[in-house]
């Protein structure tokens, strides 16, 4: 056996790789792995050892905080390995012209200053052709707006991207209220000791746990404008007005996945469906977590279900109400799969970029367009973003409650 595997291995290539190998010596990286090998082998063979005291020579004490290294591992090398090294390498990126086929020149700040370069110039007319006010080959035109009582034309060198930064920012101001207030009610009735309650706990939490793939695939069915539910309540609910009041209503047939003033609002109702389920969950966690006295001394002061709720559960539930918020701005600048699998258009970003979003613009960027320097700083500019709002809603939070 020994000798036709040494056979098989001289077949398939092995005096020719183990020479290809040994060529590949010529500069200092083969070493260093070659060295990360070898430490890597003795340590291995140093933690072989039952005693880990006699192995490292250590203390009780510093052999438990050694065993607590060891478990952490796992988890510390997953987050070397897949978060931070991928986080710091998209960082380095952002600096270079980087695109799939090789070419990664530093360019240094390039790529940010085209992401964030704007130009504001005045009007003559508010009809004034572009072409005669920005230099179009530099700037395309954002919008128009008035200034201290005079017309302004605003330019941007990317302007894609602050139209996605806008749609983001409009979904996370429609999708926070539409999710977290439903929530906070949905969560105070289940918290109610009503018969079926557990059952209307799972069935609301579904959502949460159902892939966004199938579920933007069910809304997308029901947001047809020709056969889809939604419409077809519609037209039935102005049938009705029409019939009884002798009124005149036209039906809308609201073409909500191809129309650029409601193509916005359908991924908004759709994710506003999907987390309500989670955020009620959360919501109900911190209210089973309030002392029950406390409802029992505003009971006997005269207290009603609404007092109760206004004076009692929404102040208590302050840091619970903190941490959905600042989990939902998050997912909020994050959306993605909703837009991606929503919205049938190609490439993505819905009519005339209504639906476009930061996340999808930078996917675009980086595996459609190739330009991975280029996504990799739009990235980091979205980090800052999210980084800035959470640290302001840290700081308020902290303020709030009498921490400064």
């Amino acid at each position: 056996m020994a000798v036709f595997a040494v056979i098989f291995l001289l077949a398939v290539g092995l005096l020719k790789g183990l020479l290809f190998l040994v060529s590949q010596f010529n500069r200092p990286l083969p070493f260093l792995f070659l060295a990360g090998i070898v430490f890597t082998a003795i340590v291995l063979r140093i933690l072989s050892r039952r005693d880990i005291e006699s192995a490292f020579h250590t203390k009780a004490r510093q052999s438990e905080a050694i065993s607590g290294v060891l478990f952490l591992s796992p988890n510390l090398l997953g987050f070397l390995f897949f978060f931070a090294g991928p986080l710091l390498l998209s960082l380095y990126v952002s600096f270079t012209n980087s695109d799939s086929f090789g070419q990664q020149d530093w360019i240094g700040l390039d790529n940010y200053a085209k992401i964030v370069h704007l130009t504001v110039k005045p009007l003559d007319s508010p009809d004034q052709p572009v072409t005669e006010v920005l230099n179009t080959q530099v700037f395309d035109e954002l919008t128009r707006t008035k200034w201290l009582g005079k017309g302004v034309i605003i330019g941007a060198e990317d302007k894609l991207f602050w139209i996605s930064l806008r749609n983001t920012l409009v979904f996370a101001l429609l999708a926070l209220p539409l999710s977290i207030i439903p929530a906070l009610l949905l969560a105070a009735l289940l918290n109610s000791k009503l018969p079926g309650m557990k059952f209307f706990r799972a069935i609301y939490f579904l959502p949460t746990v159902a892939a966004v793939v199938g579920v933007a695939l069910i809304w997308q069915w029901l947001f047809n404008a020709s056969v889809g539910y939604i419409n077809y309540s519609i037209s039935n609910i102005v049938t009705f007005i029409n019939s009884v009041f002798g009124s005149a209503v036209i039906d809308p047939q609201i073409r909500w996945l191809s129309d650029t003033k409601v193509a916005l609002l359908a991924v908004v109702i759709m994710s506003a469906w999907q987390w309500v389920g989670y955020y009620s969950v959360i919501f109900l966690a911190g209210m089973q977590n309030i002392p029950k006295e406390l409802y029992e001394a505003a009971t006997v002061d005269g207290a009603g279900v609404w007092s109760k709720f206004m004076n009692v559960t929404i102040p208590l539930l302050a840091p619970t109400t903190f941490f959905i918020i600042t989990t939902a701005v998050i997912n909020a600048l994050q959306v993605f799969e909703q837009v991606y699998v929503l919205i049938p258009t190609e490439p993505p970003g819905g009519p005339a970029n209504s639906t476009m979003t930061i996340v999808l613009y930078l996917y675009q960027k980086g595996f459609q367009r190739f330009q991975q320097g280029y996504a990799s700083a739009v990235a980091w500019v979205l980090f800052l973003l999210i980084f800035a709002i959470t640290l302001i809603q840290f700081r308020r939070q902290r303020k709030s409650s009498g921490a400064y």
